[in-house]
């Protein structure tokens, strides 16, 4: 378990400094942070990026949206937060939502295998299946993202 901890501490800094990076090199004419609008709280995605997107639109920022999925114990809900720089995911988590010890265990697997997937790819290469041996999760992440992308444009 430790690994998998530092292996997602070392994504994370990897992804900060890859936005400061990408955030050095951004041109003059670009709108300073305190100028930008926040999104309404229905939204639920927090700008903390800039106005400018990747080539597919998406603005920079981070956004957060909740994914359901079925499981032998009904319905469950995964709290899903990723940070966009240039359209690419430089930071992912995770919320958990456990209903039972099984969904914990599931979830947290999940949570703890995601950044490997996730980080550094294009938001809409993004569609996991099986993560970290929790399958049934990947189907509420996936609709979060889905709805992280329209937040996104």
């Amino acid at each position: 378990m430790k690994t998998s901890i530092r292996k997602t501490v070392f994504a994370g800094m990897a992804g900060l400094s890859l936005a400061g990076t990408v955030a050095g090199c951004a041109p003059s004419t670009q709108q300073p942070a305190a100028q930008e609008t926040e999104p309404s709280a229905a939204a639920s995605a927090s700008a903390s990026g800039t106005a400018s997107g990747s080539a597919a639109g998406y603005k920079d920022g981070t956004y957060s949206a909740d994914g359901n999925y079925k499981s032998p114990n009904g319905t469950e809900t995964v709290g899903v937060q990723l940070t966009l720089a240039n359209g690419t995911v430089s930071a992912v988590e995770i919320t958990e939502h456990p209903s039972n010890p099984n969904t914990r265990k599931f979830q947290g697997q999940f949570a703890g295998g995601i950044a490997d997937q996730v980080v550094g790819k294009s938001l809409d290469e993004i569609k996991v299946s099986k993560v970290a041996g929790s399958s049934l999760t990947s189907g509420g992440f996936n609709q979060a993202v889905e709805a992280i992308k329209a937040q996104a444009l």
